[in-house]
């Protein structure tokens, strides 16, 4: 055996453990030696070894059985700290993590999003500190951080672009800058492809290779997985739907052309409320409407829930004259609702898109909608923030997209998530 194999060996033995107990832990030592194939001697002086190390520590006892109780051990989360982060024309939402996956806190602040450079820069350092001194950490604690925005990070010139509702935003390097103002490596993650991420994760997603999700809320987005690997662009716009012309084929006249108009004003908040008042359903935003249209169909056969569907069908007229042209050239497993319009549709408003897809293009793709719970964007974020620093850190270069049943990514502040 050549010199340094062993040394090699014992890394790649490290990193299978540490791999397994922040996928798994905490485990026992006969746990964690059966799911590294490690024998029982060596399972202990790996576990030694790390602990002097401050790898890993004991963390309680294993409970149940007629026999004594068994150590506990688990990866030290106080090994690194990670941020990620929600921002959006409202404010920010930060969760403050450790490198175990765990949350420490959760903290939600305003930052207009109008102003010069310097000073939404010096508003977003302000939330970033408060959240960090809620953990009880420093700027200096955090290895990383991921920010999920709305709108395109230019791969080149590292500028926000697509998002008119964050003026303050535009026009500079966003993540140099940032990075520059925390004083941490810092990345930029369009908000939509971070919920495309989660999916993946934990959940609709996680056994298809491909989908198109559409993002039906406040704003409009979209993002488009191939092969399971989020598909950016040359300029980071690939997915960036909202912007698309698009014919109205809506039955009812809310005065916009059949000629159409931008898929992003097309289905946005105050369009689908014109568009449900035009069946005698009134609401103040989109998702309220739409739920009072599927309430009424839920109920016995009167006038009323005629035109709930009615309205739901040309809202999915609306929706799936969007999505069609990306569905035909991708051809993916799965079309994907997510936003609070989306998810208020439903089952019926996913199986009427579904018929109107089947009417328009030739692949027959299902349609459903998501059933994350929490921050979605922010919980992408944490699963990113962790991936580069457990690469960093520990040398695991997993795939960030298969499903964890270690981290808390629900946003709820658990801390420790049991199964996805």
């Amino acid at each position: 055996m050549r010199a340094g194999s062993p040394r090699l060996l014992r890394e790649i033995n490290d990193r299978a453990a540490i791999d397994a107990l922040l996928r798994d832990g905490p485990l026992t030592r006969s746990e964690l030696e059966y799911a590294i194939g490690l024998s029982k001697p060596a399972t202990a002086q790996l576990l030694a070894r790390l602990e002097e190390e401050g790898v890993v520590v004991r963390e309680g006892l294993r409970g149940g059985g007629r026999g004594p109780r068994a150590q506990l051990w688990a990866v030290k989360g106080a090994v690194a700290h990670v941020a990620a982060i929600d921002l959006t024309p409202r404010g920010v939402d930060i969760a403050i993590a450790d490198i175990s996956g765990a949350v420490l806190t959760e903290h939600r602040q305003a930052v207009p999003p109008r102003g010069t450079s310097d000073e939404v820069l010096s508003n977003f350092r302000q939330a970033t500190v408060a959240a960090c001194a809620a953990a009880g950490l420093t700027l200096k604690d955090l290895r990383h951080v991921v920010v999920g925005t709305p709108g395109a990070i230019n791969p080149r010139t590292g500028h926000l672009w697509f998002a008119p509702h964050l003026p303050g935003w535009e026009g500079f390097d966003m993540p140099g800058r940032i990075g520059a103002e925390l004083g941490v490596p810092v990345t930029i993650e369009n908000d939509v492809n971070l919920v495309a991420l989660e999916e993946m994760i934990a959940g609709q997603a996680t056994a298809v290779r491909s989908f198109v999700m559409v993002w039906l809320d406040h704003g409009i987005g979209g993002a488009i997985v191939v092969d399971r690997k989020l598909l950016r662009g040359a300029t980071g716009g690939a997915g960036e739907i909202d912007w698309m012309h698009v014919p109205d084929r809506a039955a009812a006249d809310t005065g916009i052309p059949a000629t159409g108009t931008r898929f992003g004003d097309l289905v946005s908040s105050p369009n689908v409320v014109k568009l449900a008042r035009a069946y005698g359903i009134a609401a103040r935003n989109g998702w309220t409407a739409v739920s009072k249209a599927v309430a009424q169909i839920d109920e016995k056969e009167t006038s009323e829930q005629q035109q709930g569907k009615q309205f739901l069908t040309d809202l999915a007229r609306r929706v799936a004259t969007g999505v069609a042209s990306v569905v035909s050239v991708v051809d993916p497993e799965l079309v994907l609702l997510c936003g609070k319009t989306g998810l208020a549709g439903g089952e019926m408003l996913c199986r009427l898109i579904s018929t109107e897809l089947r009417n328009m293009v030739v692949p027959r793709t299902p349609v459903a909608y998501s059933a994350l719970a929490g921050n979605a964007v922010r919980a992408g974020a944490l699963h990113s923030a962790l991936a580069v620093v457990r690469e960093q850190v520990f040398g695991l270069t997993g795939d960030i997209t298969e499903p964890s049943r270690r981290l808390d990514a629900s946003g709820d502040g658990n801390g420790v998530r049991t199964s996805f």
